[in-house]
Order: structure tokens, then sequence, then C-alpha cells
């Protein structure tokens, strides 16, 4: 195994910028790894976090499930309740879209869910968002046009259980 080299406090900056621009380059693992660098030396940088999340969200279609725990991971750092419902609401989303890439049985509902919720948590973001910032709005509009115009999007069917009576 290797010992990891510690980034200087002074680097932080340029280190932000390089991994914002890994995340526009599709680069989401080594913008994982530099967000990741940027915490040790700084864990409270709220920037480094968002980048951080939004970088392991990327990569929710090459591995859902240990990345949707590593996003999940990093919302309780997000100092702002807002923030965080945001945030929840972008994984949530991410995770409905991936879903819905998916051709196995159950997939549209399980995205459907994944969108509901998403939109919960940006329902959520609204109702405490800061004066001019309509990006939960944005986002929640987004869903619901998904959800209104894929008719594979669909809740998942209510089973009826019918006792057997016995003579």
């Amino acid at each position: 195994m290797f010992t990891l080299k510690r980034i200087s406090a002074s680097g932080v900056p340029a280190a932000l910028q390089k991994a914002e621009r890994y995340r526009l380059l599709n680069d989401s693992s080594a913008a994982e790894s530099i967000c990741r660098d940027i915490v040790e030396v700084d864990p409270d940088n709220q920037q480094a976090l968002i980048v951080l999340l939004l970088s392991i969200t990327d990569q929710f279609p090459d591995e859902l499930g240990d990345a949707l725990r590593r996003a999940r991971d990093v919302l309780p750092l997000l100092r702002d309740e807002y923030k965080r419902a945001y945030y929840a609401g972008i994984i949530c989303e991410r995770r409905a879209k991936v879903q819905r890439r998916q051709s196995t049985p159950g997939s549209g509902s399980m995205a459907y869910e994944s969108f509901r919720e998403a939109m919960e948590w940006y329902e959520k973001a609204e109702s405490m968002r800061p004066g001019g910032n309509d990006e939960a709005i944005l986002r929640w509009n987004t869903c619901a046009r998904v959800l209104s115009s894929d008719d594979h999007l669909r809740p998942r069917p209510v089973e009826q259980y019918e006792p057997v009576l016995e003579d």
C-alpha cells in the first residue's frame, strides 16, 4: 500500500480549480481524488465537498452501489441545511437516471421512485432556499418533465393480497 502525500494548504484553491476542470473533462475519478486531497488538508472546505459529491455522482453509471454510498457519506459534512437537501435531491435524481437506462425488470418503477424521492428533497430545499435561488425548482421541474414524458416510469403496482380460505 502507498502512503498518500498531503497537498499544501496554499495549494487548495488551485487544486479545487483542477478538480472542477477534471469533472468537465469527464474524469470524475481524478476529480474525486483531488477533492479527497483537499478535504484531507481542509476538512470543512464546503466547495471541495460539493465538487467531491458531484464527482462521485458522475460515477453512478459505472458503479452505482458503492458510489451511492460514498456520495451519501458526504452529505452530512455539508453545513448548510438547504445544500444538504438540494444535494440529497441531486443524488436521488442521478440514481434515477441510471435506473432509467437499465433494462431490468422493475427498473422503471425503481427509477420512478428515485425521481419522486428527488422531487421531495427539492421541495424541502425550495422551502428554505435563499432569495433569488431557484435551482431546486429547476431540478424539480426537470424530474416532473421526465416522469410525464416516459411511459415506462410508473409507480410499482400495488399487489393485492387475498387470503386463502379453507373449508
